[in-house]
């Protein structure tokens, strides 16, 4: 089963998912698809509020973020790890879990990098936002840091996050019966 969506001008297939015995998902993965990719990036920052820097959750926005950083010009993005690395001098650290995940993760951002948050304006990226916990928990490590929340930007908000105000997105994402039709 397969669901076509329509991202801003560029349709795709999203196989369906199963997550329990009556609720499938739309997988969406920018992984490997550079058309897509650079597409989102460019329709996102069509639409992004004024921004100091992105930042992002590891790991599936990865691609996301830094295509709308390297055509913004920026020279700088963050992105909160699923746990601390060697290379970190301290961590600001958040649980969370989310829909696609089976146990509780953690995110994580280095102090240095908390530094040059800290009193900035953080643009904050996913490419689905659907229980909204992936987001509360990036928006705990900018607080955390000192950083000012300027905006909440996805590629698609899946089922009741397509119902929020709070988040520039640009599609829905349904979310999915057992027989492949979109829930109500």
């Amino acid at each position: 089963m397969t669901y076509e969506i329509d991202v801003a001008g560029l349709k795709r297939q999203l196989p369906l998912c199963k997550v329990s015995d009556d609720l499938y998902i739309g997988a969406f993965v920018m992984f490997g698809d550079v058309e897509l990719t650079v597409h989102c990036a460019t329709e996102l920052l069509k639409r992004a509020p004024e921004y100091d820097y992105l930042l992002a959750p590891e790991a599936k926005s990865i691609p996301l973020l830094y295509e709308m950083a390297r055509q913004s010009g920026a020279d700088k993005y963050f992105l909160a790890r699923k746990g601390p690395k060697a290379y970190m001098s301290g961590v600001f650290e958040v649980s969370v879990k989310s829909i696609t995940t089976l146990a509780v993760q953690k995110l994580v951002i280095d102090t240095a990098d908390a530094e040059l948050i800290k009193g900035k304006r953080i643009l904050i990226l996913d490419d689905v936002i659907s229980t909204g916990e992936s987001l509360r928990a990036t928006e705990e490590l900018v607080k955390q840091a000192g950083g000012i929340i300027a905006g909440r930007m996805a590629v698609l908000a899946e089922g009741d996050a397509a119902k929020r105000d709070d988040i520039i997105v640009l599609a829905p994402l349904p979310l999915f019966n057992a027989d492949g039709t979109p829930k109500e």
